[in-house]
């Protein structure tokens, strides 16, 4: 069953990090990094993401700062933002549909694959700092 609704509110917006972060948690690939890393502090990520998604999908500016350093120096690859995107999409599939829905997977991608794509390119530069060729 297809949801009718689209995300059009802060209580939609909470609806989908909360079920989004409870997978996330229970996941073999990707929970346990994020479980070390968040600790006791879940509340606070979760409101940070409230806000975060809150600022992007509704234009509701509720959200300030950088989303990428807490992430620059995580043991992550390809496959846990590829584990990442695929439980953010099937959760935003389950509970919307619609153009906000569509935004909002849009948008992780876009910020998965930048991710992904800066934490390579901050180890290769370690990488030759400490081994220049």
């Amino acid at each position: 069953m297809i949801p009718q609704t689209d995300i059009a509110s802060l209580d939609d917006i909470k609806l989908l990090v909360n079920t989004f972060y409870v997978q996330v948690q229970k996941d073999e690939i990707i929970g346990p990094i994020f479980n070390e890393k968040i600790g006791n502090r879940w509340p606070e990520h979760l409101e940070k993401m409230y806000g975060f998604w809150e600022t992007i999908l509704l234009e509701v500016h509720s959200y300030s700062g950088s989303p990428f350093p807490p992430h620059k120096q995580l043991p992550i690859g390809r496959d846990h933002f590829n584990r990442w995107m695929e439980l953010f999409t099937q959760t935003t599939d389950q509970l919307f549909h619609g153009p906000l829905a569509d935004e909002a997977k849009y948008r992780a991608k876009a910020m998965a694959d930048m991710f992904h794509y800066k934490i390579d390119y901050f180890r290769n530069a370690e990488k030759n700092q400490i081994n220049p060729s």
